[in-house]
């Protein structure tokens, strides 16, 4: 099938879900989610196949974490389907309704946004969340998984679509691109007709590629550079808790730690911790020529260092005179993610929530809670870093528009 009849197919799915209730919504979602555990095994010889093409290929460790599925992530899945259809539908709500001198009633109500493009990395549990989101929200959805987990997207898909078939539903309202050519995925970028709105969900070199090519508009995703600033007084034993649950967890999501900021007056009883702590976990810490000369065994880092996106066991590490050299460090090299303060100080902590310039930031809590699930949107479809429409993790609200409802009993314009 090529593109332009997907998205023809999309349109009228699009249609047909935007007069599908609630109950017949929810009942899809249940029904995809046990058409995927029912199809788990097919599911987990298909992903074994992206894993292995993806070893010989040399990818990075981060990456193999999110391609890989087991058992218990593909029951994770399937849960998340189950999650989205527990919650409120948005679609539909009134959002105001306000009385004109003129006797017209002009409200405003949430609708889909029709159908949405999903670009996104070698990551196949986003195939089941886009889905489930869109699903929920009345939007039929086009996926164009990465090349590296085609096999594994190819089954996902399948199965959805066999368990909206199984509950007498479109199964076009969820269709995967199959052609892992590049033009594939510009002429996707470029069928303003189809489809609504593009959403990338990757790297940066990806997102990069379909924000300056697109002419479908886009809801920009962003990659994780996140901060932890251990702030002058601040207690150490939690500060190192939490930055190695940010760090160590899982390395290959944008909402991990990959850069840390001292303050100078605690560096001396800090780093040596923090060495002996993040050698446990074979992280490689990047730092700052005065880090290095108190603590020998870190690596001197570069200028690129502070902006990285590692993906991998690696931090880097900049040392700090003042909370006011923090914030600045940290909006001229984060990403727009996620921020966090490790401090005693109330003061300090409402100046680092003001003046941060990010999607989400934290006080004396760890940056891997920024996700939709934790924030109990349910799965989500991506964390928006741009400022337009919707921040943060995108869950059911951000895929939804509004319109104006107007009723009248005959007014005419004077």
């Amino acid at each position: 099938m090529n593109l332009i009849e997907m998205g023809i197919g999309a349109k009228k799915a699009a249609a047909y879900l935007n007069k599908l209730g609630v109950s017949r919504k929810n009942g899809g979602l249940s029904a995809a989610a046990k058409a995927l555990l029912d199809g788990a095994e097919e599911i987990l010889e298909a992903n074994q196949k992206d894993m292995d093409c993806a070893k010989k290929n040399g990818m990075s460790q981060g990456m193999l974490d999110r391609l890989k599925l087991t058992q218990e992530r593909i029951q994770g899945m399937a849960d998340g389907l189950l999650q989205v259809a527990a919650l409120e539908d948005p679609v539909g709500e009134v959002l105001s309704m306000k009385k004109r001198p003129n006797g017209l009633m002009i409200g405003k109500k949430r609708v889909p946004l029709g159908v949405i493009g999903m670009i996104y990395e070698a990551r196949p549990n986003v195939t089941a969340d886009a889905f489930g989101l869109c699903f929920k929200t009345g939007n039929a959805v086009i996926l164009k998984g990465g090349k590296d987990a085609i096999h594994s997207n190819q089954v996902i898909v399948t199965c959805l679509q066999k368990g909206l078939e199984q509950a007498s539903i479109m199964k076009e309202a969820v269709q995967l691109i199959t052609d892992v050519d590049r033009e594939t995925t510009k002429q996707l970028m470029r069928m303003n007709d189809y489809v609504d709105v593009l959403i990338p969900r990757g790297g940066a070199g990806l997102i990069r590629t379909v924000v300056e090519n697109s002419t479908v508009p886009v809801i920009e995703t962003g990659t994780g550079n996140c901060h932890i600033y251990v702030d002058e007084g601040a207690d150490l034993n939690m500060a190192l808790n939490l930055i190695v649950n940010a760090k160590t967890q899982r390395i290959g999501v944008c909402n991990a730690c990959e850069s840390l900021v001292v303050h100078r007056s605690v560096a001396q009883e800090f780093l040596p911790l923090l060495q002996r702590k993040m050698a446990e976990y074979n992280v490689e810490v990047r730092a700052d020529e005065n880090a290095c000369q108190l603590i020998p065994e870190f690596i001197h880092a570069k200028e690129d260092d502070w902006g990285m996106e590692y993906l991998d066991y690696i931090l880097s590490l900049k040392l700090v005179d003042s909370l006011d050299e923090a914030i600045e460090h940290i909006n001229r090299y984060n990403t727009g993610h996620s921020e966090s303060i490790v401090t005693k100080s109330y003061e300090h902590a409402q100046r680092f929530l003001d003046e941060i310039d990010a999607a989400a930031v934290y006080v004396n809590a760890s940056t891997r809670f920024t996700d939709g699930n934790e924030f109990g949107f349910g799965a989500e479809i991506g964390i928006s870093t741009q400022k337009l429409h919707a921040r943060g993790p995108m869950g059911l609200e951000a895929l939804t528009t509004t319109k104006y409802i107007i009723y009248g009993d005959g007014q005419i314009r004077q």
